[in-house]
């Protein structure tokens, strides 16, 4: 997993986002050449330097960050050495005209790296990160993991059939802080609904199932060609990849019926505005 877990706005913020990867002092932070910043003076200096550059950015606006988060994930039994290494390699290779520095988590069951990116490049040019470049930031961490004899694939949550996105954090957090917020998933279709029960069906929902279908036609398109092929082995890949269709799971209506009560309701609003609304 490659993803853009936040950004930060100021030297403050920046450093208390330091803090929290190096685990208020608990673990060296790596930087772009090598060095290993271990003392609370050193980490300080860095968030300094990175805010007074990006603070004397003429075209720095009030939501320019200072720097972009990122986190490099692998599952639970991966090596944690090699999550490293790859991890320097995939940074060194993808961000070169960025400083960055960066720290291994393990006290989790998956090894993750946690990146602080400064958003300010060395010939002025911003890191603005979209979709194209999260797909090949993945792509490059696989490879780089790959070459650590660590098995590693990047393709995307729709290829593999995977129709539901994870609980956001602000759901999460609104399930667990209201009593009645327990969020039962239900796959009855939209028009089985109940009358009178309160329900949020999954945004583009009706784009993800026709995206779904396209997906499944054209692996069946491709394994019927396989299936036609005079070579024994490129058969039996048809036959696998008709096998991995059939376990894919069924594309169907997703709706979360949430008991939030109205305080919920009003918070749940609030979490859903877009970034930067609420400044």
């Amino acid at each position: 997993m490659v993803k853009v877990s936040g950004r930060t706005r100021d030297t403050a913020h920046l450093l208390a986002h330091l803090d929290y990867i190096n685990r208020h002092g608990g673990l060296a932070l790596e930087g772009r050449d090598g060095t290993l910043l271990d003392t609370r003076d050193s980490i300080r200096d860095v968030a300094d330097d990175w805010g007074a550059m990006a603070m004397a950015d003429s075209r720095r606006r009030a939501t320019t960050p200072v720097s972009v988060s990122v986190v490099l994930s692998m599952p639970a039994g991966t090596s944690a050495f090699a999550v490293r290494d790859a991890a320097r390699d995939f940074a060194a290779s993808s961000y070169p005209q960025f400083d960055y520095v960066f720290a291994l988590h393990t006290d989790a069951p998956h090894p993750h790296v946690h990146l602080a990116i400064r958003a300010l490049g060395e010939h002025g040019e911003r890191l603005n990160p979209k979709k194209a470049d999260l797909a090949a930031w993945r792509e490059a961490f696989a490879q780089a993991l790959r070459d650590r004899g660590v098995e590693a694939e990047a393709t995307p949550r729709r290829a593999r059939g995977v129709l539901d996105r994870n609980e956001s954090v602000s759901a999460r957090r609104l399930r667990e802080r209201h009593g009645k917020g327990q969020a039962a998933e239900s796959s009855r279709r939209a028009s089985d609904i109940e009358p009178g029960l309160e329900t949020v069906v999954r945004p583009g929902a009706t784009e993800t199932l026709a995206r779904q279908r396209l997906i499944r036609r054209g692996y069946l398109l491709l394994a019927l060609q396989l299936s036609r092929s005079e070579s024994p082995q490129d058969r039996g890949l048809g036959a696998e990849l008709l096998d991995f269709v059939a376990q894919l799971p069924k594309p169907d209506w997703h709706v979360r019926s949430m008991g939030l009560g109205q305080s919920g309701r009003r918070a749940l609003k609030r979490s859903e505005r877009p970034p930067g609304r609420e400044r």
